[in-house]
């Protein structure tokens, strides 16, 4: 860490309120706080309490009262429906300010809760302001879920009125989403009185008399309302981490510190103000789509791309590079599985070559661990700063990053670069001492944890204290392990449940990853520990292949083990790996580790909700059983 960047960190660790306090005041307030941080029901701290403020109208109305109205806030481009269009903060305002005025007029009021169901359009943006607007509490749950996973969403959050549309439209086709609400709506104990339905062209909705109304029809008929203050401390969203089986845990953000930690992230890490082009490429379903493509650069007067469609296929690798250049992002966010699909389609990266990407500053990293191969392969391809950077659901905003807007370090490989303000990062052993550099550990934070992070679980503050800071007293456990090198450049090598301890020594399947991801033929790698009667357990690898790639199974199994055993030696006792097509991943491009462990020592599981392709668990299971694991399943 540069001597700058030393000092910004212990600053804001030794003077909380005042650093926080002079970020605050760069957005608006209708009263100010009594305290920046209230200390007093620890764990459960408080940021800005006794502070009212609106964060709708700090991401949308004040900037169309400081003269931006004409600026473009979402740039919306859907290569599945052949639809690209912008919305001004005058018109973003304009819609916004009327499906609020719906909802006061169905009765929604603050504190009340409004689940939305949709896909990737404006409207979704839309309704999570006009939540914001009034006071009203949103959980997004991805458009396309299951209906038993979202029945239980709605069950936990008890909501008086749903948002969805009649459709999502995926590469692979429609997927609709009313006959998805309407099953989910049967399923649950929680009734609710009024649904609002977004009928797209490509699939119309039947509504359901008394209940469901049409979203066009409705908004175009209701008033326009302004913003209502809410307390800081007030939650603006629950949001249900992904991969949840059985009781949902939703994750609570509360208004004031979400803006303050989100407008503070923008300049610092991502260094993104008024005016500039951002583009996170998720969706609004997941943490990344809530911080950086509604919020976060809607509150500092950025424009915000919103994408309806895949890295790959809508219509070629070439996508993400098109609408970079097209509308002049200055840095973009995205997942590292989409930079492995674009290497895999397109491995000489020949369509960003063949684009004008000047203006490109950064790109950054996120929503897994990224090994350093697909970083310094995007480095050199791009010939761009690439930043991988850690945070979590709970989080909000990142840990760990490389400060592009204030003061950059050097990248190192396989690290999301240092701590970042506010986050007090420790690694420690099981009994909960600090270790040494570069010996690994479990990755914690001290309390307070920052502005901007979960305050507590929805309606379960037990289920957060045994979750999250009951393992280690005084700290929050972020589930990752990991290292620290003498730089204080943090590595996140894989979650807890994903050391495997063969013959007494923890490995981490991550590392096992990073090496083989080496290989030349190799597009993406996932490596699990599995039983074994001698060892405990060893490791597992599944490999896929890039496009073209024609190694025979057996020369790629002797390369690999070789590999291996270079890098890491024979004490990890690395044999088992096969190439398979695709790997079974959530839509948020996590791999499903855990559920491939559990297939391959034959043990019950349950297909996550967010699953992208259940069909990959069938390759998996297939392929485990040919290399003598899973041999027991029926």
């Amino acid at each position: 860490m540069s001597e700058l960047g030393r000092e910004l960190h212990a600053n804001s660790l030794a003077n909380k309120e005042e650093f926080w306090g002079e970020a605050a005041a760069k957005l608006s307030w209708s009263k100010p706080w009594d305290k920046v941080l209230d200390e007093s029901k620890a764990p459960f701290y408080q940021w800005f309490a006794g502070a009212e403020l609106n964060t709708c109208y700090n991401a949308v109305d004040r900037h169309v009262e400081a003269g931006l109205g004409e600026q473009i806030a979402i740039q919306y481009v859907s290569p599945v429906t052949d639809a690209e269009y912008g919305i001004s903060y005058n018109e973003l305002q304009a819609q916004v300010s009327r499906l609020a005025g719906y909802m006061q007029s169905v009765g929604v009021t603050k504190g009340d809760r409004v689940v939305i169901y949709m896909p990737m359009v404006p409207e979704t943006a839309f309704a999570m302001l006009a939540c914001a607007r009034i006071g009203a509490i949103h959980s997004v749950v991805f458009g396309g879920f299951a209906a038993n996973e979202l029945a239980t969403r709605i069950d936990d959050a008890k909501p008086k009125l749903i948002l969805s549309a009649s459709c999502g439209v995926e590469p692979s086709g429609i997927v609709e989403y009313k006959p998805l609400l309407d099953n989910a709506l049967e399923q649950a104990s929680h009734q609710v009185q009024e649904c609002l339905i977004l009928d797209r062209s490509q699939c119309h909705a039947t509504l359901i008399e008394g209940r469901d109304k049409n979203w066009q029809q409705e908004v175009a008929n209701s008033p326009s309302v302004g913003c209502v203050a809410v307390a800081a401390t007030d939650p603006l969203y629950v949001l249900y981490t992904s991969g949840t089986t059985g009781q949902p845990k939703g994750v609570v953000r509360d208004n004031g510190g979400h803006a303050v930690a989100l407008a503070w992230s923008m300049a610092h890490v991502y260094d993104i103000g008024q005016g500039d082009a951002f583009w996170a490429a998720s969706d609004v379903g997941w943490v990344v789509g809530h911080s950086y493509i509604v919020y976060a650069p809607l509150i500092v007067g950025a424009t915000t791309i919103m994408y309806e469609g895949k890295p790959v296929g809508t219509p070629d690798p070439g996508a993400f590079w098109n609408i970079i250049s097209k509308y002049k992002v200055k840095s973009f966010f995205t997942a590292p599985t989409a930079i492995r699909a674009i290497k895999r389609e397109d491995p000489e990266a020949k369509y960003a070559k063949a684009t004008d990407l000047e203006c490109l500053k950064n790109v950054f990293l996120a929503g897994e661990r990224c090994d350093p191969d697909t970083l310094l392969w995007t480095q050199e391809m791009l010939q761009k700063p690439v930043i991988d950077h850690w945070w979590q659901t709970e989080t909000g905003w990142p840990v760990a990053a490389n400060l592009m807007g204030f003061d950059p370090v050097k990248i190192k490989p396989g690290s999301p670069a240092q701590p970042v303000p506010g986050y007090q990062v420790e690694v420690v052993d099981e009994m909960g001492e600090e270790v040494e550099a570069n010996q690994s550990g479990n990755v914690v934070i001290k309390l307070p944890l920052p502005p901007g992070t979960l305050t507590t679980l929805w309606q379960n503050d037990k289920r957060y204290e045994d979750s999250y800071l009951s393992m280690y007293p005084g700290y929050y456990l972020t589930g990752d392990a990991g290292y620290m090198d003498e730089d204080g450049y943090l590595y996140i090598m894989s979650r807890i449940d994903d050391i495997i301890n063969v013959a007494g020594h923890r490995l981490s399947t991550g590392r096992f990853e990073e090496v083989l991801c080496q290989h030349e033929d190799i597009a993406e790698v996932a490596v699990i520990g599995v039983s074994d009667k001698l060892k405990g357990q060893v490791p597992l690898g599944l490999v896929v292949l890039k496009v073209g790639a024609t190694i025979s199974e057996e020369q790629l199994h002797k390369e690999l083990i070789a590999l291996v055993r270079k890098e890491i030696g024979p004490v990890a006792s690395f044999r088992l790996v096969s190439a398979i097509q695709k790997l079974p991943k959530t839509r948020s491009g996590k791999i499903l580790r855990g559920t491939m462990r559990k297939i391959a020592d034959n043990q019950s599981y349950k297909a996550p909700a967010t699953i992208e392709d259940p069909q990959t668990l069938d390759l998996v299971k297939n392929t485990l059983t040919r290399m003598g694991y899973a041999d027991a399943l029926v």
